[in-house]
């Protein structure tokens, strides 16, 4: 086995449990205010409509958490389950209906964490105080989808949001005991290399616990489609991108769990690039480009947990 020069997720879970540890996706069907038009400006541009990687909403939580549990035990052998409320923003709802439908997932006694996937600017302190409750029995963690430390690229991509809302939700969650895990996107157009390694270096400066890495990719019937086709933005080669990707990696603080190194789409769904398709091949090649270069996660990063 190739020596892991990088935090991954699965090691931590291991160090943690001792044991194999799987995600559960659920979806809750909340959608996102971002894409009903609270901003008026109707979503991100690279977001569609699909909830990829998730049963339909139709189909009850609990229903949707006994499948994806019988599913882990045989594809994975894993033992004990983190339920990950994925599509979407789950903390678009009264508080009250956030907590039954969280509790509602919480149906078998090996489940050991939550997690929930939500916008920085959609955290108000009642769904903090929820969190906080259920972490006196469970591995809480709030996943913020940042993909950018600079403001004109969140305004190219129409986040709705800016950096100051990341930095206040991160440490009001951070007062309340909570991990959080911060999404970003490599390759945004008008970004340079020295741009997004200072993402790596302010997410480092910040009491962050994970991050998930994405490659920039299109999906059919978005915004950002329309661009690629119209040949007004690029994306990232392979190689460009696993060059680039490890170059985070080593800007990034080590301590930091890496949750995630390559965006992934349906075939189906997914316009371009086609590389990213192969999700085990771009793993592959970043922990190969590290062994390469002799190097590991956080080898350029100044930062100690602040």
């Amino acid at each position: 086995m190739m020596e892991e020069r990088y935090y991954s997720f699965n090691r931590y879970l291991r160090e943690r449990y001792g044991v194999r540890v799987q995600r559960i996706p659920v979806n809750l069907g909340l959608g996102c205010p971002h894409r009903s038009n609270r901003t008026g400006k109707g979503g991100c541009i690279f977001c569609d409509s699909y909830a990829s990687g998730v049963l339909p909403y139709a189909i009850p939580v609990e229903e949707q958490v006994r499948r994806g549990i019988e599913y882990a035990e045989k594809r994975y052998r894993a033992r004990l389950f983190m339920v990950y409320f994925q599509a979407f923003s789950n903390t678009y709802a009264p508080v009250d209906e956030l907590e039954r439908l969280y509790k509602r997932a919480l149906i078998d006694e090996r489940i050991v964490g939550i997690m929930v996937g939500t916008r920085p600017d959609l955290v108000p302190d009642d769904v903090l105080e929820l969190l906080k409750a259920l972490s006196d029995s469970y591995e809480v963690w709030l996943e913020l989808g940042l993909q950018s430390s600079h403001y004109r690229s969140l305004r190219f991509i129409n986040r709705g949001h800016g950096v100051s809302h990341f930095v206040d939700v991160l440490l009001r969650a951070k007062k309340a005991g909570l991990k959080v895990c911060v999404h970003v996107i490599l390759g945004l157009p008008g970004e340079e290399r020295d741009d997004m390694l200072e993402t790596a270096l302010f997410l480092s400066a910040l009491p962050v616990d994970g991050v998930k890495i994405h490659n920039l990719h299109v999906l059919k019937d978005t915004p950002l489609e329309r661009l690629y086709l119209e040949g007004e933005i690029s994306l990232l080669a392979f190689r460009e991108y696993v060059s680039l990707c490890v170059d985070f990696l080593e800007h990034l603080r080590k301590d930091i769990v890496i949750q995630r190194l390559t965006g992934e789409a349906p075939r189906e769904r997914l316009v371009a690039p086609e590389w990213c398709l192969n999700k085990a091949e771009v793993i592959r090649a970043i922990r190969e480009e590290l062994r390469n270069r002799g190097s590991v996660q956080g080898a350029k990063c100044p930062f100690k947990r602040p």
